[in-house]
């Protein structure tokens, strides 16, 4: 008699909805159109393009416009149906759409930045348009008159922006990893703080204007979440990606955060659970648990006619430990850590299975991602990859 199988319960994960193809060079940046079964994006091969979706159920370009330059960046208003689009030789230019998409008007141009533009964002409360460029300069100009009003050099070469209408804030992550928040008035901004938490560039900025907490990625593989509205300086870190991180979004009818990274992955983070901040590393001489001397610690190797260890650090108390008081590794979820890292011996007999359950879920987009965004309204994400394909998905299946 044949044993009976017992199909195992398929797992959630994203639905590809579609594939958009015929690209040159790679998508700098794309967007789903709210309320349209359509996409606009922007490429380093030059082009301007609006896809609507055929009765074939395939998208086809339905406006084709060439720049003379590489685009860079781009941001689409669908209340007024402007795309404002960064160049890499500095400008930013904007165009209107027609009702049905199906024609793209120039509007003005801006001559925003020395280098190519990184990050362009129009704000619409304010008629602002805000840009940042590899010239290491923050500006915004007024939309209705094409008037710079103000500009800002920063350390570094600037990749990530955001904006708060309520109080005016920007938020700036450059090349340095540190984010800046700038105070913009209609003609001059002041500097409020700076804090720096990565190891290699800010890639990614999303700020949640309810919660106020702003999001961080970077080339480090890390995402940090800096509570600006407590006021405690709490900044907790997320450690899911093998690669760098490159696209954040927040949905805050679920609690749920979406990162996209070079790695492909799409990882859905539930931040509706109490998260902890990891400790710092402490400094030791010898390790904290058996206090074996560390190989520079040249005194005690001397006096107790010891070989000097290797000095590794537990991500979960901070300790200074050597590698045989921390030969074990764990997941350690609500501090971030969805990965195994390395944890001392004691930390490890501590951490409860419940402590151990994952609070992201990870899906794989079999492309390099390079730009993602997220549609909330129908529960869509966009990708586009080094592959030069943009991706279409629905994520009401994990975004939920």
């Amino acid at each position: 008699m044949a044993a009976e199988i017992h199909p195992r319960p398929q797992t959630r994960k994203p639905v590809l909805l579609s594939k958009i193809e015929g690209f040159q060079d790679v998508v700098n940046t794309a967007v789903i159109i709210p309320k349209e079964d359509g996409v606009i994006s922007v490429s380093q091969d030059r082009t301007i393009r609006v896809w609507l979706k055929r009765d074939s159920g395939q998208y086809w370009p339905s406006v084709f416009h060439t720049m003379p330059v590489a685009c860079s960046c781009m941001s689409f208003n669908p209340e007024t149906r402007r795309i404002s689009v960064g160049l890499e030789n500095g400008t930013v230019s904007e165009f209107v759409l027609s009702e049905d998409y199906n024609q793209m008007t120039p509007a003005r141009t801006y001559q925003a930045h020395q280098g190519g533009v990184t990050v362009v964002l129009f704000v619409l409360e304010m008629e602002w348009v805000l840009s940042t460029g590899q010239d290491k300069s923050f500006t915004w100009h007024c939309s209705e008159s094409g008037q710079q009003l103000g500009t800002y050099r920063t350390t570094a070469w600037v990749s990530g922006l955001q904006f708060d209408v309520e109080t005016r804030h920007a938020f700036v992550g450059d090349h340095s990893g540190q984010v800046t928040i700038l105070k913009l008035e209609q003609d001059n901004c002041s500097m409020v703080t700076t804090f720096k938490g990565h190891t290699g560039n800010v890639t990614a900025l999303c700020w949640d204007p309810v919660q106020r907490v702003l999001f961080s990625g970077s080339s480090d593989h890390s995402i940090i979440m800096w509570d600006i509205g407590g006021r405690k300086g709490t900044a907790i870190e997320l450690q899911g990606h093998n690669d760098k991180v490159q696209g954040l979004c927040y949905a805050p009818h679920t609690r749920q955060l979406i990162s996209c990274g070079s790695d492909g992955g799409m990882v859905i983070w539930n931040m509706d659970v109490t998260r902890q901040e990891t400790p710092e590393w402490l400094d030791s001489d010898s390790c904290q648990k058996c206090e074996q001397p560390f190989f520079w610690n040249f005194k005690q190797m001397w006096d107790s006619k010891k070989i000097g260890l290797r000095q590794h650090h537990c991500r979960k108390c901070g300790q200074a430990v050597c590698g045989k008081c921390s030969s074990k590794r764990s997941t350690i979820p609500l501090m971030g850590f969805e990965f195994e890292v390395r944890v001392c011996d004691s930390c490890h007999d501590s951490i409860t299975d419940e402590e151990r359950a994952p609070t992201a879920t990870f899906h794989d987009s079999k492309h390099s991602i390079v730009h993602m965004q997220y549609e909330p309204t129908r529960g869509w994400l966009l990708t586009s990859g080094t592959d030069k394909i943009i991706k279409l998905w629905d994520m009401t299946p994990v975004v939920s």
